[in-house]
């Protein structure tokens, strides 16, 4: 009993003096990740040892799920190193995005994990085994859950500082599993006052659990590598950044791409003067692009214009007459990119629709027509666009 105290102080120590390093993201993902796997199999092999004595299935099942982490953690590891590799010819922005397979992979085994020992739960549930609790190994079980406890709120929180998913869903797991021993020597404790087992039905409700836990992993990482919606905050700092530049008139179809948590390709249209020159305008999107990396850390690749009719009078009182027309239109969200060239008899611009929009061809067709009633001397040109981000 003095020696498994021992060794849940020295994990409970390690892992509160890990939490005043500053290193690396890499560095600190493969060291917390290590501390994890430290801590986890020494769990398990105390948890196994007291599960079998005692003949408790829940303690058996907290002892295989430990065993489990510890995977997920050497997972995380191997995942960051091979994120962390150089761009090469065939990978020209980097491997970063081997993280999110990573977290598949740990959320995949969770899953694993939860379905065997539901099956396991089920099997006592049908042939139930009295178990013989001691309070030595109570403590054991009290003592590791305070230990999954610090481990669950330091990995969640390095993961959170470094953005790396891997390690943010092992935090979860980690606390998960915390609240779930605790449910364990709950049962325990109940057994010794009544006499009734509850363990195999408890067991059963963890491996559920458990089920869930890695399948909201699985289903936010494919969301994260299929693409996702960049927030409505980030979008708003990205299109304040941009307009700083005081030609810039605004900010439209900003769209973020990932490639890993250090690695954002970002690309915008901005609607500018129509007096300005090739070289005005070079220079606008070089100070731009650069702008945008240094306070957000996204590579501007891709800044597209829209031509702003500034010196007409009736250019202006026809954007306005359009703009209340389309936003009249069902599933309309907004118009931009407005310009009418009395050159070329032209009036074009976007239209901003609802992903809703049972039929966005009839949306723009139908305003089209609305518009040459209006203007019949000119031609009319309507681009739909998608409601990519909250700007």
């Amino acid at each position: 009993m003095r020696s498994s105290s021992l060794f849940i102080f020295i994990i409970t120590f390690g892992i509160i003096c890990c939490m005043t390093k500053n290193e690396s993201r890499e560095k600190q993902i493969i060291r917390t990740s290590i501390t994890g796997i430290a801590a986890n199999i020494l769990l398990a092999a105390f948890k196994a040892a007291v599960g079998l004595a005692s003949n408790s299935v829940a303690i058996l099942l907290d002892a295989v799920n430990n065993l489990s982490d510890a995977l997920s953690s050497t997972i995380t590891i191997i995942g960051t190193r091979l994120a962390s590799k150089e761009p090469d010819r065939d990978h020209p922005l980097g491997h970063g995005r081997i993280e999110y397979l990573s977290a598949m992979v740990i959320g995949g085994i969770i899953v694993y994990a939860g379905i065997s020992a539901l099956i396991g739960s089920i099997r006592k549930i049908i042939s139930p085994e009295v178990p013989d609790y001691t309070l030595p190994a109570l403590i054991i079980v009290a003592l590791a859950v305070i230990v999954k406890l610090l481990l669950g709120r330091y990995v969640g929180r390095v993961g959170k500082t470094v953005n790396s998913d891997s390690l943010i869903a092992s935090g979860k797991d980690a606390v998960s599993d915390a609240v779930l021993s605790a449910a364990t020597l709950a049962a325990a404790i109940f057994f010794l006052l009544t006499g009734i087992s509850i363990e195999a039905y408890l067991a059963a409700l963890i491996s559920v659990v458990i089920i869930k836990a890695g399948y909201d992993i699985l289903k936010e990482t494919v969301s994260e590598i299929l693409g996702e919606r960049i927030d409505a905050e980030t979008a708003a700092s990205i299109r304040k950044c941009i307009l700083e530049s005081p030609e810039v008139y605004g900010v439209y179809d900003l769209v973020i791409h990932n490639y890993g948590p250090d690695t954002l390709v970002g690309s915008a249209h901005i609607e500018i003067p129509d007096t300005m020159t090739a070289d005005e305008i070079d220079k606008l999107l070089r100070t731009i692009t650069e702008r945008v990396y240094l306070s957000h850390g996204i590579a501007m690749t891709g800044l597209s214009i829209y031509s702003m009719n500034t010196k007409d009078d009736e250019a202006s009182r026809i954007r306005s007459e359009i703009l209340n027309l389309a936003l009249a239109e069902d599933y309309v969200l907004q118009m931009h990119g407005f310009y009418l060239d009395k050159k070329e008899r032209t009036i074009r611009f976007d239209l901003v629709l609802d992903f809703d929009a049972p039929d966005k061809k009839q949306i723009c067709d139908h305003l089209r027509d609305s518009v040459s009633a209006l203007h019949p001397d000119y031609d009319i040109y309507v681009t739909p666009d998608y409601d990519i981000a909250d700007l």
